[in-house]
């Protein structure tokens, strides 16, 4: 084996994380707002909407440990979105709908249609109208072009514009980073609304889900148990409130409305039994994903071992849970017991093959390691399964470079430069192109 390359800036102080790619387009200007039929500010077309969804939805279903292997309970939460979105105002976008394993309470909207909620937020509603509630929420979302609307106007369409590469200061550690390969740290890639984005969305949210014959007692029931838990569980929710801003106020509102508007409707069905069906092998591992989350907020405490000692307890009652798997894995590395983190990475892996971020942990251990040959394997793993990442580019040239393939290791600092990746990365990339003689 070669020398290590040097890796100043990809210390236990310093590392890498997920990064965003880019995606080109031409721009466009102002837009008609298809609910309300007003002029929008509005920097994608529609098409640029749907491609920016099928590039990236993706990359974040997998950051949340990917979408639930529970194929009847993905069908029935497919069908349930399904139904209330050929009620909307843009029917004819490609919707899709689907769990991800993430423990954390969440629901998100993708511009082009994708979209996903975690099982931290399933396990705590109580019948099918909450869950319409919650989908015909992101469906307004997407609907009144706040996902679009919102992405072009932060950081994220910066990044998608120029391009973006995620560089960690020299105050985080590498098992701070670990710690958000999932979860919490994958928020980057969500649009955040605004609270007049919020209340339209409600308001909408409630408008589909009646007209496909729930109650409004869903959306009440839904906004009541957000508002409790924030209380009691403050950090499960942390992602959610930063992307969905929550007030009490927004819970009145939805009673009034529920009251006023919708009085019609309040003997509608909310279909709390066929929820509790649909949702029963779910919820027999609630105590698990509460301990992950318990976990997942020691992590970023850096409170390692008690976070280890979280997955164990998460473990005993999902002995096979992927998600699970991953946390101990990045708990252990921060542990500094790679070998260990190893293994229930490579379990991880075994549990739920198609599946990327296991590989991705397999590759940043072994390549911590200084085992380049089988961390690139890992990273070349990860591309065949999940591709678009320019992350994996830079760390596969890494590895090559450790493993003194200089050759090989240009071609992928090139092609990772122009993919307009930043940071360090970028320019530790540079720097090794100017010095082999590739950059003059």
């Amino acid at each position: 084996m070669t020398t290590s390359p040097p890796t100043s800036w990809m210390s236990r102080r310093s590392f890498l994380a997920l990064s965003m790619g880019a995606a080109a387009g031409t721009l466009s200007g102002c837009a008609v707002n298809p609910v309300t039929g007003q002029s929008q500010f509005m920097l994608m077309s529609r098409e640029q909407e749907i491609q920016i969804d099928s590039e990236r939805s993706p990359h974040q279903f997998s950051a949340d440990y990917g979408v639930i292997r529970d194929s009847g309970l993905n069908a029935y939460i497919n069908r349930t979105g399904q139904g209330l979105a050929a009620l909307t105002h843009r029917p004819d976008m490609p919707y899709s709908f689907q769990g991800v394993n993430a423990a954390y309470v969440n629901a998100y909207a993708f511009p082009g249609g994708s979209i996903a909620v975690t099982r931290g937020i399933l396990v705590e509603m109580e019948n099918e109208a909450e869950l319409a509630a919650l989908l015909g929420h992101e469906l307004a979302h997407v609907n009144a072009r706040h996902t679009g609307e919102q992405m072009t106007k932060g950081v994220f369409v910066s990044a998608l514009l120029t391009g973006a590469g995620i560089a960690l200061g020299d105050d985080d550690t590498y098992a701070a980073l670990l710690s958000n390969l999932g979860g919490l740290g994958a928020s980057m890639l969500l649009a955040k609304y605004s609270r007049d984005n919020e209340r339209e969305a409600d308001a909408l949210g409630m408008e589909y889900m009646v007209q496909a014959g729930y109650s409004p007692q869903g959306m009440i029931g839904l906004q009541d148990m957000l508002v409790n838990l924030s209380s009691r569980q403050p950090s499960a929710l942390e992602t959610m409130f930063s992307t969905h801003p929550m007030s009490r106020e927004r819970l009145q509102t939805a009673r009034r409305t529920a009251e006023s508007r919708f009085g019609y409707a309040a003997q509608n069905p909310v279909y709390k039994e066929r929820y509790m069906d649909q949702t029963a092998d779910l919820r027999k591992i609630k105590p698990a994903i509460k301990a992950m989350q318990d976990g997942q907020k020691q992590m970023a405490a850096k409170d390692y071992a008690q976070a280890e000692a979280s997955f164990s307890r998460a473990l005993q009652v999902a002995p096979d849970d992927y998600a699970a798997l991953v946390m101990m894995s990045q708990a252990l590395m921060a542990l500094g017991r790679p070998r260990e983190a190893e293994r229930y990475a490579q379990q991880a892996e075994e549990v739920y093959p198609r599946e990327a971020q296991a590989k991705y942990m397999t590759g940043v251990i072994n390549l911590e390691q200084g085992d380049y040959e089988t961390a690139l394997h890992s990273f070349s793993s990860y591309d065949q399964v999940l591709p678009g990442n320019p992350m994996t580019t830079f760390l596969q040239g890494l590895s090559l470079e450790g493993m003194g393939r200089k050759e090989s290791a240009a071609s992928r600092y090139m092609q990772f430069l122009r993919q307009g990746s930043q940071g360090n990365q970028a320019r530790y990339a540079y720097s090794r192109l100017k010095e082999w003689g590739y950059i003059r």
